[in-house]
């Protein structure tokens, strides 16, 4: 186990200088010391609450619904961290970088992660409460993708597609909370999304690249191996594609086209800097995609703002 505690990856953090001690491994079993990933599950709910509201001609998007999405988003993906972790307890304990989480450390046991989980669901629960009927049926029809997605890597060399389907789904609720429906746009969106989460996981996969060819696991990283950077572009490559199409799909303009080069800008740059041998500079691409998708998101609601005041 690393020191205090820590999980290998996961330094620097307030949950390691501020949290009381006895709360810590929950904390850590939430990931709310590393929470890069909650951020990339909420950014496509932004992304889609952004283009909805261009679609609606608001002048930005509805910040009681940015909000829900924010808590919506910490919360859920906490609960499926907690469920992964449950699920992988014993895969876990035989990577060098995991073997320090909570449960095969020792520090929570299988029951209290379960008990912690259900909290975590139940508060998920309550904020999906808040949104229209067909919102909370959208949002329901995600569980069972969360629920398979940590037992794919043991079976399928695509569970990045599995992990994309999940971590993209917020693409459809900013469209379903503001207008209780589905339009094209939001499906392009999605298809966007999961292609952008098939490329920054396939980097941050290869830190594990070894320990999981040892154990049986599979990835898009092995599966790719020296080919990744050619594919990640082609993944990244559509993913801008299929966002700006969903952009054309609600008659954005110039700034939204503004930030769609910038994102695609972005990701380039991760693919001319990556070296897949690198664990350390693989952690650092994948935790930049939270600026790539901040900046894809202030486009939006900036091109929102320019719709409204210059027709």
């Amino acid at each position: 186990m690393s020191e205090g505690g820590r999980v290998a990856d996961s330094t620097g953090n307030w949950v390691d200088t501020f949290a009381p001690l006895s709360i810590r491994p929950y904390l850590r079993l939430a990931r709310a010391d590393r929470p890069i990933g909650s951020w990339l599950l909420l950014l496509p709910c932004w992304w889609s609450a952004g283009l909805a509201a261009i679609a609606a001609g608001h002048p930005y998007p509805d910040p009681w619904h940015l909000a829900l999405f924010f808590v919506g988003a910490f919360v859920m993906r906490g609960a499926g961290c907690t469920w992964n972790d449950i699920l992988d307890r014993d895969l876990d304990a035989r990577v060098a970088r995991t073997r320090s989480r909570p449960i095969p450390s020792g520090q929570v046991s299988v029951t209290a992660a379960a008990a912690f989980l259900a909290v975590q669901a139940l508060i998920g629960l309550l904020v999906l409460l808040q949104f229209n009927r067909f919102t909370i049926l959208v949002g329901i029809a995600s569980l069972g993708i969360v629920a398979v997605y940590p037992l794919m890597k043991r079976v399928v060399w695509w569970p990045q597609i599995v992990l994309g389907l999940a971590f993209s789904w917020g693409a459809l609720m900013g469209f379903a909370a503001l207008f209780g429906r589905l339009d094209a746009a939001a499906f392009l969106l999605y298809a966007g999304s999961i292609a952008w989460v098939i490329g920054y996981d396939t980097i941050y996969a290869h830190q594990d690249r070894e320990d999981d060819a040892l154990i049986g696991v599979k990835s898009t990283a092995r599966l790719f191996g020296a080919r990744t950077r050619p594919v990640l572009l082609g993944f990244y490559a559509l993913a801008v594609l299929l966002i700006g199409l969903a952009g054309v799909a609600v008659e954005a303009g110039p700034v939204f086209v503004l930030g769609c080069i910038l994102f695609g800008a972005h990701l380039g740059w991760q693919i001319d800097r990556l070296d897949i041998d690198d664990p350390d500079q693989c952690l650092r691409l994948f935790k930049s995609n939270r600026d790539a998708g901040l900046i894809l998101f202030a486009a939006m609601v900036g091109d929102a703002l320019y719709r409204t005041y210059f027709p």
